[in-house]
């Protein structure tokens, strides 16, 4: 019993100074001046060339997202939609921006109109995946930014918001579903 006894003892002395010696060596001061942050990155720096690609990755490899993703870019939502998730994005083409009328997309840009963009661009994301199989006509889905979207099927075709999914694609943190209009919060 006492060699029991001794072991514990001898196990709960060399956690207790590992875990004091590692708290203090690996501690780093944390800055509030963000010149001095420039070695802190998100989860969209992460260099990782085996695994499938995120949403932002895929959406940046395609030649129809274009606009969507200088939006997300402008909108400070890069690292935020690069994560484990899982989300699925009703993805707008550039046809679909071009729809809007002329001198919104380059408004919403603009960084006094940060809030509007955000708001749009949450209004084309929820938390969670959805395979396209999963709709069901009439299922509305709440968004990131609280407004929600309405589902509906006829003829074989699937929309949301009266808009046609015209792809789906699987992504590592989730799914993108590509349509030709942008989706506006009510």
């Amino acid at each position: 019993m006492t060699r029991r006894f001794q072991f514990l003892l001898l196990v709960a002395a060399v956690s207790f100074f590992s875990c004091k010696q590692g708290a203090d060596s690996t501690q780093t001061p944390v800055s509030a001046d963000p010149s001095t942050a420039q070695d802190m990155v998100g989860q969209s720096a992460v260099k990782d060339d085996v695994s499938n690609p995120n949403i932002v990755q895929v959406a940046s490899g395609s030649a129809d997202h274009t606009t969507l993703v200088a939006a997300v870019k402008a909108g400070g939502l890069v690292d935020a939609l690069s994560n484990a998730g899982p989300f699925t994005v009703f993805a707008p083409t550039n046809a679909a921006f071009a729809k809007l009328p002329a001198g919104t997309v380059e408004g919403l840009l603009k960084p006094e109109k940060l809030a509007d963009l955000k708001n749009i661009l949450e209004y084309h994301t929820y938390v969670g995946s959805l395979k396209i199989e999963y709709f069901q006509d009439g299922q509305s889905y709440e968004q990131v930014n609280g407004g929600k979207v309405t589902i509906t099927k006829k003829d074989g075709k699937t929309y949301v918001n009266g808009s046609e999914i015209v792809a789906s694609i699987p992504t590592s943190n989730g799914m993108i579903h590509v349509i030709n209009d942008v989706l506006l919060p009510k």
